[in-house]
């Protein structure tokens, strides 16, 4: 090895041993950049950011409305071949349409761990039946919690860490709205690398419409 080489590794290896301290320490603080307006609704505020992304939400005051809500939709879209890797969504919609094929199936749907207020976003986990079925199907439908709603990204994360103490799950993946792609004219087309469609059912469990 070359004089010159050694003398660069020396000073990599410096460098992992030594930490350069933050030029500007204040700047790394713990509070997030983007603070909620007092008078905002988490809530209010998911629905719009995550409809602006072509996400279709529906809200759900109950589980029973869900039901509901749920199985309208399914024979207003007329899907006869629904998959879960969850057995306690089997319940949501009548046993003859359920499907353990994802190949074949008009729609999927799964859990979440968080849905992020501020850009609209579902946070998902190996733990929500792994990245296949919200990713593999052509419609995605998320049940959610409005208990699950935290304001930032950095939320989101601090709620997985508290939640799992630190040993996370294998795969965290952040879904902001149906897939969607622009070629070389800008020609924005949806379900490239994932579904056509995004659904969200946002149960209240809070109270917060009484």
């Amino acid at each position: 090895m070359s004089g010159s080489k050694n003398n660069i590794f020396k000073k990599i290896r410096l460098a992992l041993t030594h930490s350069t301290p933050i030029p500007f320490p204040k700047s790394e603080g713990n509070d997030p950049v983007v603070q909620p307006r007092p008078d905002d609704d988490i809530v209010v505020t998911f629905a719009e950011e995550f409809t602006k992304l072509q996400g279709k939400f529906a809200f759900c005051l109950n589980e029973t409305e869900l039901y509901v809500q749920l199985e309208a939709l399914r024979k207003k879209q007329e899907w006869t071949r629904i998959y879960t890797s969850e057995q306690k969504w089997r319940g949501l919609v009548p046993e003859q349409f359920w499907t353990d094929d994802i190949v074949t199936c008009d729609a999927s749907i799964t859990d979440c761990e968080a849905l992020v207020a501020r850009t609209g976003t579902i946070v998902l986990s190996a733990r929500n039946g792994g990245r296949i079925p919200s990713v593999y199907a052509p419609v995605h439908v998320c049940v959610a919690y409005a208990s699950q709603l935290v304001y930032d990204l950095g939320d989101a994360i601090a709620l997985l860490q508290k939640r799992y103490e630190g040993r996370l799950p294998s795969q965290i993946s952040f879904a902001t709205g149906p897939s969607r792609t622009a070629d070389i004219e800008k020609t924005l087309v949806t379900g490239v690398h994932g579904p056509k469609e995004v659904y969200l059912f946002l149960v209240d469990d809070l109270g917060a419409s009484s």
